[in-house]
């Protein structure tokens, strides 16, 4: 049924290689760290009771991040992300929440888009600004975390 009403030459004989693609990328471009957040992403959704939250975007590529922390004695007690991206920035997302839980706030400010990429184990070169998004994001949420503590919130 596929091929009917194709014209003879137009029909493969041959096996063909198959290119599956992700947000425009090659699939195999991806490490199996970066695929495995993004077909399984961790602590995804809004995050009930978060002291701070930030936002990030991309407004070259229409990609944004909101970063959610409940924060205890000054340190990353729970995070949660919630992202409208591509695979590498919802796999960036999903690692970062693994990378500030469990931090102190001072040791997430320290954090950058290169210790994201690393943490995924590399992203293709074309896609590297994606970890751009969670340093921003990071910098937004504890932007935000000061600005209520010291507003006495």
């Amino acid at each position: 049924w596929l091929t009917q009403g194709m014209p003879k030459d137009i029909l493969v004989s041959q096996p063909v290689d198959l290119i599956v693609y992700f947000g425009g990328i090659p699939l195999s471009l991806y490490n199996d760290t970066v695929l495995d957040h993004y077909q399984n992403p961790r602590n995804v959704g809004v995050l009930d009771d978060a002291d701070a939250v930030g936002v990030a975007e991309n407004s070259a590529c229409g990609d944004v991040l909101h970063l959610y922390l409940q924060i205890r004695d000054g340190r990353v007690v729970a995070a949660s992300f919630k992202t409208f991206g591509c695979a590498a920035a919802i796999a960036a997302g999903s690692m970062l929440t693994e990378m500030v839980t469990g931090s102190s706030v001072d040791q997430i400010c320290a954090y950058t888009k290169q210790d994201v990429v690393d943490a995924l184990g590399g992203l293709p070169p074309m896609k590297v600004h994606c970890s751009v998004l969670a340093e921003d994001a990071i910098k937004a949420a504890v932007e935000d975390y000061r600005t209520e503590k010291s507003a006495g919130g």
